[in-house]
């Protein structure tokens, strides 16, 4: 499982003209999900993202995580993360999930994070998507369950 996490000011996702999911203050999640990963990646993953110590302190140095700040997660799930683009011009998709398993490791995933207290809005499973971000830093980091 692999997830793109962006701190932001404000995120939103919206599908066909409709805003599907809005939050303030935390982070953007982008998600991907592997055609091995199970529910253990999914809960290893929203631990670790909801307790990275990227956001400031009163020092202004980054000590804090989204759980101490209170802040939201706004979760996309996003299959071309797993797009290999080693050989060739046309990514391959053929590491990630097919879309039964990642719909379920998907919502493994928000579960996980809701269950940590972490308020969560979503985009739409397999919809194409408009994503809108302030990026707060820039912080933009990477991070895998395996």
């Amino acid at each position: 499982m692999r997830a793109v996490v962006q701190r932001v000011t404000s995120a939103r996702v919206s599908v066909d003209g409709a805003i599907a999911g809005e939050i303030g203050g935390g982070l953007l999640v982008l998600l991907g999900v592997a055609r091995d990963d199970s529910p253990a990646d999914a809960a290893f993953l929203a631990e670790k993202v909801a307790n990275l110590r990227i956001f400031g302190d009163e020092t202004g140095k980054m000590n804090r995580s989204l759980l101490d700040t209170g802040g939201a997660m706004l979760i996309v799930s996003q299959f071309t993360l797993y797009g290999d683009c080693r050989k060739g011009r046309r990514p391959s998709f053929d590491a990630a999930a097919p879309p039964e398993l990642a719909r379920s490791l998907y919502e493994h995933f928000i579960a996980a994070a809701r269950k940590l207290g972490v308020p969560v809005a979503t985009g739409m499973f397999q919809a194409s998507m408009r994503v809108a971000l302030v990026n707060d830093g820039p912080v933009t980091l990477i991070v895998e369950s395996s």
